[in-house]
């Protein structure tokens, strides 16, 4: 892949695709987009409930397969470490069963790293096979699904 020619922050693709330049902070971009999606998700589900939360999730989604598409195809590059918006939209859809829940949040977000970070099967499949925008995004959805059922199983051990 050749870079096309690198995008302004300002452009619309930059701002979604980094959250609005939170893939732009040092070392550990995954984990500062996932962190910045937290206080959107607590003001989303505080104004209109988990079902809100889970409509901007897939919004997330849909949005991040254009916005890091082609802000990765400005770069030249396949999955650029500086979007975020695939945390966002996982970290969105791991909190969907958990209302509030601060303590609950936690361990959602911890799972939700860790699950991003080693790709388990089939995280690792649409990881490397799925390309482009969609491919980017994927793999995020799936580690959010292993993330919401183990902070499931995990509180549900801590508060019997």
């Amino acid at each position: 892949m050749t870079a096309a020619r690198p995008l302004s922050f300002w452009h619309p693709a930059s701002l979604i695709a980094t959250w609005f330049g939170s893939g732009l902070l040092p070392r550990i971009p995954g984990t500062w987009g996932s962190l910045a999606a937290l206080p959107a998700a607590i003001l989303i589900v505080s104004l209109g409930g988990r079902w809100a939360l889970l409509g901007a999730a897939a919004a997330a989604f849909l949005a991040g397969i254009w916005a890091s598409g082609r802000y990765a195809e400005s770069l030249g590059l396949e999955d650029p470490g500086k979007v975020v918006i695939d945390e966002v939209a996982g970290m969105w859809l791991t909190l969907v069963p958990f209302a509030l829940d601060l303590p609950a949040y936690a361990i959602a977000f911890l799972f939700f790293r860790l699950f991003d970070i080693i790709k388990p099967w089939p995280v690792n499949v649409l990881d490397r096979r799925v390309k482009g925008g969609l491919g980017i995004m994927l793999d995020d959805l799936a580690a959010a699904v292993y993330a919401m059922a183990a902070s499931l199983a995990a509180l549900a051990l801590l508060y019997p």
